[in-house]
C-alpha cells in the first residue's frame, strides 16, 4: 500500500510560517487525491485541505483561506501545505492523507506530525 511520511512540523509563533511536506511512496502517487487532516487535543480530526492530481482543483477548511496554500509535486512524490498567519487555534497534529480516484474515503495516512502555535 501507499506509505505517507509527513515532515515540517514544530513550534512556531503566532503569525509564523510553516510549512509541511507529505512524501508518499510504495505506490501510485499519480492520479491520487491529496488531503490533510488535522487533530487538536481532545478533538475529533478535521480536513484542512485537498489537492487533485493535477493541482488544478484545491479545497480548504474555511478558517484556513488565505492562509493556508496546498500544492503537489508529482514528479517528486510530494504534497505541501504551507501554513502563514498561524495562530494558536491551528495548533494540532496534522496528518496526510490519499485517496485513489475510485475508493470513496481516504485510505492511506501518515503518522502524523506535530504543529504547535505559540502566543
Amino acid at each position: 500500500q501507499v506509505q505517507l511520511v509527513e515532515s515540517g512540523g514544530g513550534l512556531v509563533q503566532a503569525g509564523g510560517s510553516l510549512r509541511l511536506s507529505c512524501v508518499a511512496s510504495g505506490g501510485i502517487f499519480a492520479n491520487y487525491l491529496m488531503g490533510w487532516f488535522r487533530q487538536a487535543p481532545g478533538k475529533e480530526r478535521n480536513f484542512v485541505a485537498a489537492i487533485t492530481w493535477s493541482g488544478l482543483t484545491t479545497d480548504y477548511l474555511d478558517s484556513v483561506k488565505g492562509r493556508f496554500t496546498i500544492s503537489r509535486d508529482n514528479d517528486k512524490n510530494t504534497v505541501y501545505l504551507q501554513m502563514n498567519s498561524l495562530k494558536s487555534e491551528d495548533t494540532a497534529v496534522y496528518y496526510c492523507a490519499a485517496k485513489g480516484s475510485t475508493t470513496t474515503v481516504y485510505d492511506y495516512w501518515g503518522e502524523g506530525t506535530l504543529v504547535t502555535v505559540s502566543s
